[in-house]
């Protein structure tokens, strides 16, 4: 399978791309946990359907220690017992932002109150950052049909 279009190799894409992994770098030194910021963009991922960026969070994730026990239970966390309650409310944020377009009204306000109780102002701001960057490049890998599967960690720098 090849990509519709090549985001590394045509001249405007590119450039847009390298804005959004620039947002993305901002996030990497946030209060925001790593490993929280892993969860939230496989968690994306998997709803939006973007098999090159699942592949991606879950391999960096496994590199950086992540078990991958929790990372397959990501689509079912509600039922697993292997997240704690801070990393339960980044996900229930994650999903609510990610079909923003299937509740009217947005995010509810009971969903935004669950993740301040765990996260101070400047974490919410990177999750809100981290589920913002992960939905764009979700939406565009998806809509240029990027391969999935031979991504190593660490190859995008």
């Amino acid at each position: 399978m090849e990509a519709r279009l090549n985001p590394f190799t045509n001249p405007v894409l590119g450039k847009v791309f390298k804005h959004i992994i620039a947002a993305g770098k901002v996030l990497e030194g946030s209060a925001l946990p790593a490993s929280t910021q892993e969860l939230v963009k496989l968690r994306a991922s998997q709803i939006n359907g973007c098999g090159f960026c699942t592949d991606m969070h879950f391999k960096d994730a496994v590199h950086a220690g992540e078990s991958p026990e929790r990372l397959n239970l990501v689509a079912a966390w509600r039922e697993a017992t292997v997240f704690t309650d801070a990393e339960r409310a980044a996900l229930e944020l994650t999903e609510e932002a990610t079909r923003i377009a299937d509740a009217a009204g947005g995010v509810p306000d009971e969903v935004w109150a669950n993740a301040a109780k765990h996260y101070d102002e400047d974490q919410l701001g990177a999750l809100v950052g981290v589920i913002t960057v992960i939905n764009a490049f979700n939406r565009g890998n998806v809509m240029l049909q990027m391969p999935a599967g031979d991504y190593q960690p660490g190859q995008f720098g």
